[in-house]
This record gives C-alpha cells, structure tokens and sequence, in this order.
C-alpha cells in the first residue's frame, strides 16, 4: 500500500486519479480549495496550494500521524482565456501562483515526506512547449514554465534516487476544459481590442480542441507511472494532432494563418 498525495482531488483529474488509487488500495491525501468527498482510505484536505502555512499545518499534521509519501502527485490548475495586455493583473498573477507557485510550493513543503524512493508526478498540458496560441497565452507560459520546473526538479531528485515524471494530458473531460470554451466568449464580450476575433476564436477552439476524453483514461496512466518499475520520465495522451502540425510551421508563417482565419 502506498501514501499518496494528490493536489485538486475535488474534482476532475484529481478526482479520477484519488478514485483509482484508492480502488487499488492505497491510501489518499487530497488537497483541494473545494470540500473533496468522503471515502474509505482518504483523507481530504481543504486548503490553497498557494498557502505556505495551510501546506505546512497539512505536512505537520501529516507527520504527527508518522505518515511517510510515497508519492506526491500534482494536479491542481486553473484555466483563463485572456488578452495579455487588458486582462487584469490580479487574475493573470492568480493564474501562475496555482499552476506555476503553488506546484513548486507543494513540492517543498511535502517533499521532507517523501520515501527515500518515492516519485513526484506533475501534471502539464499538451500545450507546453508549443508555440502558444492567441488568448490561450498565459495558460502556455504557465504550463511551458511548469515543464521547465519539472525538468530541473527531475534533474535534482535524480541525484538522491528520486524521481520526477510529466504527465501531458490533452484535452480531458473536466469543468477546466468545459470552460475554457465559454471563457473564450466571455473575453469577446468583455475585450475592447479583440471581440470579433476573439468570437471567431472561440469556434475554432472549440474544433481544435475535439473530443475531450474521460478523467479515468488520464488517471490509469498516472497510476501506471506511479507504480510500474522503470516509469517513462514524460507520459502524452490524447495529444491534438492539429495543434502539434500547427506548431511545425515558421513562426512567421503561424502568425499569418492565424490572423487571416480570425480577422475574416
């Protein structure tokens, strides 16, 4: 049986990944800023992963009790659509603190938990390291710096006998990727710059994206990642094929397909 700590265990991915670890067995932690459902071998946390002193309340607790993890498997992120020169400021810092910060911070605090063996696994998004597209910009930089962490933590961890495993995760079929659609919308009827683009965007998006797949495919990847002998160090599922193509043409060349299709 294995200790396991899951951040956005409320809902979604989170959700998914906490039921099948408990299904097999083992034993749950879940932090989440919303209440998480009562089950047998979980216990649920209420708090902000940007919180330094609720993660250290959670670690103290955690370490009164004699728990050791042997995973800590990051989940939580939020999603906006957003103009990177209107959007307000609190929003776009808000943003990076709980898909950037608050990833790190909960690495930090819970790592002096961590098996001499155990495994961090942090979930980023097929869009990073793409080129990003127009409104989705903040959400690319938040998951390309993610990767980026997640590399030199890896880097890190190796050295003690730890190890750091990315998860890529297309589009999945949560309240995250059901929004992203509508908030696109809401930046066109709040934009002073881009209401006709951003309106247009929102129809390609919503094509681009296809068909979202269900939470539990994603967790039984993360549990194999987790649990089998000698993981990959990076897992993609469900990866869109037109964004990938997308981004192997010139720069410049992106720029101009992109334009033309949103200022028709």
């Amino acid at each position: 049986m294995k200790n396991v700590l899951i951040t956005g265990a409320a809902s979604g991915i989170g959700a998914a990944v906490a039921d099948i670890f408990l299904e097999n067995g083992h034993r749950v932690y879940g932090i989440d800023v919303c209440e998480i459902a009562g089950a047998e071998g979980l216990v649920g946390y209420k708090a902000d992963i940007t919180s330094e002193d609720a993660l250290c309340a959670i670690a103290e607790h955690l370490k009164a009790s004699g728990v050791t993890l042997d995973l800590i498997i990051n989940v939580a992120g939020i999603h906006r659509m957003a103009s990177l020169v209107e959007s307000d400021y609190k929003m776009m810092k808000s943003l990076i603190d709980v898909n950037l910060s608050g990833t790190m911070l909960v690495n930090r605090v819970f790592h002096s938990l961590l098996s001499p063996e155990g495994r961090i696994i942090i979930v980023t998004s097929e869009v990073a390291g793409l080129d990003p597209m127009p409104f989705n910009g903040l959400y690319s930089l938040s998951k390309t710096a993610l990767e980026c962490y997640a590399q030199a933590l890896r880097q890190e961890l190796n050295l003690l006998g730890q190890k750091v495993i990315t998860i890529r995760p297309g589009a999945i079929e949560t309240p995250l990727s059901a929004n992203s659609v509508t908030d696109t919308a809401r930046l066109a009827e709040n934009t002073r710059l881009y209401a006709g683009q951003a309106r247009r965007f929102s129809s390609i998006a919503a094509k681009f994206m296809g068909k979202p797949i269900k939470p539990s495919a994603l967790a039984k990847i993360i549990i194999r990642a987790a649990t089998c002998e000698n993981p990959r160090l990076v897992y993609n599922k469900h990866h869109n094929i037109g964004l990938v193509l997308l981004n192997l043409l010139p720069l410049k060349l992106q720029c101009a397909l992109i334009k033309l299709l949103l200022n028709r």
